[in-house]
């Protein structure tokens, strides 16, 4: 199983919009694929249709006065070869009574390697914050997809996640192998000088920035009210397009590396 981490310090930037889409267009293609809400908000699970998030993710995390539980125990499947490991607010306590305990930077890893037999992708969406869910979802991951605005505010706040992806890479007892695939721009509108100055920003200091862009369209925040993705919501979307795209750039970089 290849696991990849959504993540980017700043919200606002279409995370979770990114890993539902990204679930909807790899698991149309065969694969078995896990979602993985890792933010306390749990708007990944509200947009997968789920209103009980009881049991979830805290439990693993055994916070928040939840009885421990394995993965598997918490996992809802949500479409053909589509599962999810939910979210609630509850999770918010991990980052206050986590600290002290033994090997807290690797309780998730521990957790999606006890189904990695079963999923060939999964896909964590992270929250906007750094702390013990970000590092738990960075150590446990593979890879990592950085979506981000394309404003100079946006600029800065890639400029500070992509020096926490290098203090862990640069710890041998994080995760040195993990590996960048991209930053994903979105909400981009290519008429835009502000967001024309910011890409070429980013592509001057040598960032990794993704040539597929996902456009901005209010139909992508319209589709979790309705318990779907851009690709299932409005499928001829620009969007919808583009994640289409990703998901099979992202399914032929697996296979060429031979990670399918």
């Amino acid at each position: 199983m290849h696991t990849i981490a959504i993540a980017n310090h700043k919200g606002g930037v279409g995370k979770t919009a990114t890993a539902r889409a990204l679930a909807d267009v790899l698991s149309r293609a065969g694969l078995r694929v896990l979602l993985v809400d890792s933010d306390h908000q749990g708007s990944l699970s509200l947009s997968c249709g789920l209103t009980d998030s009881n049991p979830c993710l805290a439990n693993v995390y055994a916070v928040a006065g939840r009885p421990a539980l394995p993965l598997a125990k918490i996992i809802r499947n949500i479409a053909p070869g589509l599962d999810l490991a939910p979210a609630s607010l509850a999770l918010a306590m991990a980052d206050s009574e986590l600290p002290g305990r033994r090997a807290i930077d690797f309780i998730l890893a521990d957790a999606l390697e006890s189904v990695a037999g079963i999923y060939d992708i999964a896909l964590i969406d992270c929250p906007p914050a750094l702390g013990v869910l970000v590092t738990n979802a960075l150590d446990a991951a593979n890879s990592v997809l950085i979506p981000s605005l394309a404003q100079p505010v946006d600029v800065a706040g890639v400029a500070m996640f992509l020096e926490t992806i290098d203090e862990i890479r640069a710890s041998p007892h994080l995760n040195p192998d993990l590996i960048i695939l991209g930053i994903l721009l979105t909400f981009y509108d290519q008429r835009l000088k502000t967001h024309q100055s910011s890409r070429a920003a980013m592509e001057a200091a040598g960032w990794p920035v993704l040539s597929i862009t996902i456009p901005r369209s209010v139909r992508v925040a319209e589709a979790p009210a309705l318990a779907k993705s851009i690709i299932t919501f409005d499928p001829d979307n620009l969007a919808a397009a583009a994640y289409a795209e990703l998901g099979e750039v992202i399914i032929q970089w697996l296979r060429k590396d031979k990670k399918l």
